[in-house]
């Protein structure tokens, strides 16, 4: 009799743990499914979209953009690639981009933008924000840009007013903050009322202010000068700009939110 309890009791207890391992079993792969989510590139959370985020870039189609000082996207140059939009690079540098600039379809005006990015070797490129579209002049002619650079292999990543981060010619940003190519790289963009943040994998890098005395006179003693002596006058509203460079860059996980009107 008292084997019989005991070959009982151990029957019970041979289904209780399999039944808590088989519990474990599926919290784990529910955490497993919530992180994938989280982690799938060219998607938002629910939280994000509570928020007011949007995707600027699906991850499958180029809507929502088009060639600087075009009607629609170039035909040549970027591809839609694995989920990322590629610029291919001829080889030949800026001089020998093959698409040309993109920008958005879109103008902004207050906004915080986020975006990952990784370069080729040697690469460069950048992104563009409160751009203008005008006949005669390059995107880079009158609006700020966030550097994107191979900092070891390319001569921009020597220094920090022109390395990764960077708003490039006025601003400088760590050298370390960038990680190893071939890497994902996270970065983010806040304009608000002239104020301006770069972010680079969870670092901010700086704060500048736009049409202030100390705005000028950085943009004074800057290369820009040669160009567009009216540079420091950044318009309140434009278009964001992906830079062709010549060079292979992809970004995925392009997304913006707005801020206030």
């Amino acid at each position: 009799m008292k084997k019989s309890i005991l070959f009982l009791l151990s029957l019970v207890f041979i289904a209780f743990m399999v039944s808590c391992k088989s519990s474990t079993t599926s919290e784990k792969t529910d955490e497993d499914s919530v992180a994938e989510e989280i982690a799938k590139p060219n998607t938002l959370t629910q939280a994000e979209i509570d928020d007011g985020w949007v995707l600027l870039f699906d991850g499958k189609t180029s809507t929502g953009w088009r060639g600087y000082g075009m009607e629609s996207f170039p035909d040549s140059g970027w591809i839609i690639q694995d989920g990322t939009l590629m610029c291919k690079g001829s080889g030949r540098g800026e001089a020998g981009g093959v698409g040309g600039d993109i920008m958005t379809v879109k103008k902004y005006k207050w906004f915080e933008l986020k975006y990952e990015w990784k370069i080729s070797e040697g690469g460069n490129s950048g992104v563009f924000y409160l751009a203008q579209e005008r006949d005669d002049q390059r995107i880079w002619y009158a609006a700020p840009e966030m550097q994107i650079v191979d900092n070891l292999n390319h001569p921009d990543g020597r220094d920090e007013i022109h390395c990764a981060g960077s708003m490039y010619g006025l601003y400088p940003a760590p050298k370390d903050a960038v990680k190893p190519l071939g890497e994902w790289n996270q970065a983010s963009i806040l304009v608000f009322k002239g104020t301006v943040e770069h972010g680079l994998n969870g670092q901010k890098l700086f704060q500048a202010h736009l049409w202030t005395p100390e705005w000028n006179a950085r943009v004074d003693t800057s290369k820009f000068m040669e160009f567009n002596p009216d540079f420091a006058n950044v318009a309140e509203e434009g278009y964001i700009g992906f830079q062709d460079h010549g060079d292979d860059v992809w970004f995925r996980n392009i997304k913006l939110k707005e801020l206030g009107k």
